[in-house]
């Protein structure tokens, strides 16, 4: 087994840059999720660890030994595409073994190692199948297995569940987590469904544009991101963002968005006294604005009057968007909740679960 190291690696298509100086440690028996937007250089990060893409700057590492000039095949990764990549005219069985036959592995072992990836699987009834003969899921798990046979070091999935529907997506979900637990081998995922990172990761690296914005476990990101971009990509709905500035009311400081001001709970506003006046982003999720009416005890509230634009019953909650001014958010309500839209209504902020962001930098402001 082994861990990964990303030492200042920059690849550069052209004028494009792809990966910015990327540095980063993965550990061994790691999950780390590379997460981002379509395009941000998370599959090159990938891409370059497995051999695919040449590094322009930068060194990586598998374990203690440098793989810049190692062919793909002497690296001792797995990698499980997108599309399956299975042989449609090969059984389950022989795409199973096909990488392992091309490397002379004796029959014996080949026949260990397939039956023991199906088990682990739960595919050993589809072995004598074709591809044709299986569901999406059968064959992510095929592609999977034709992995787990490799017995890696390391494993890279891209994106492996895009190409499922919504539930087998779920279902594949914990039987990767699960799958993980069982061989405690090293992870390397990549995927824009910020949901997968969140359920499946020990850590979590956010890329966009080509650079690491932030790396962190799951919770933390989510509780406490870094710069905006963290904090509207993580989460869904994404949190809402309103422009305005801190400003003292007697002895409160309050976030003033023009259409509404909210007051600042002591414990914190003690803490921001040097961005009185300034201007900042105010940050709050959807989860943490409530109807008055159901509003949970113990907790700094303080409301705010929206018009309600339109509603979206999910059965367990409903999304509320709202608008405010020029202002338009997202709250999230519970399914009791009896607004119409059109009507003015007021909402409670959760003020002790808010978050403010320096509108130049867009980092966060502690």
């Amino acid at each position: 087994m082994a861990g990964v190291t990303y030492d200042h690696v920059t690849k550069e298509f052209g004028n494009v840059i792809a990966v910015n100086d990327l540095d980063l440690q993965i550990a061994d028996k790691e999950f780390l999720v590379f997460v981002g937007p379509s395009g941000c250089g998370k599959t090159t990060a990938l891409r370059l660890l497995a051999g695919l893409e040449e590094i322009t700057k930068g060194t990586i590492k598998i374990g203690n030994r440098v793989v810049n000039d190692v062919p793909p095949k002497d690296r001792d990764i797995a990698m499980v595409f997108q599309s399956y990549a299975l042989y449609p005219h090969l059984t389950v069985y022989d795409n199973l073994a096909f990488g392992l036959k091309l490397r002379k592995t004796p029959k014996e072992e080949i026949k260990r190692r397939v039956g023991d990836a199906a088990e682990i699987l739960g595919i050993t009834e589809y072995l004598n199948r074709k591809p044709r003969q299986l569901s999406g899921g059968q064959r992510q798990r095929v592609a999977v297995g034709r992995a787990i046979v490799r017995e890696p070091k390391v494993f890279l999935f891209d994106e492996p569940l895009s190409n499922l529907d919504a539930k087998l997506r779920v279902a594949m979900r914990s039987e990767l987590s699960k799958l993980h637990y069982r061989l405690q081998t090293t992870f390397i995922y990549v995927t824009h469904d910020q949901t997968e990172a969140m359920t499946m990761a020990t850590r979590i690296a956010v890329i966009n544009k080509g650079l690491l914005l932030q790396l962190d476990t799951p919770q933390n990101l989510y509780d406490k991101p870094e710069n905006m971009f963290v904090a509207g990509f993580i989460g869904s709905p994404a949190m809402n963002f309103f422009k305005g500035k801190l400003r003292k009311d007697g002895n409160s400081l309050l976030v003033d968005s023009g259409d509404f001001a909210v007051p600042i709970p002591g414990d914190r506003s003690k803490k921001l006294q040097n961005y009185v006046d300034h201007p900042i982003v105010f940050g709050i999720r959807p989860e943490d604005i409530f109807n008055p009416a159901f509003t949970p005890p113990g907790i700094h509230v303080e409301n705010v009057e929206a018009k309600v634009d339109v509603t979206e019953l999910m059965g367990n909650e409903i999304f509320l968007y709202l608008v405010s001014g020029p202002n338009t958010f997202i709250a999230r309500v519970d399914p009791r909740t009896n607004f119409r839209i059109g009507e003015k209504v007021q909402v409670a902020f959760n003020m002790d679960n808010f978050h403010l962001f320096d509108p130049e930098t867009e980092l966060a402001i502690r």
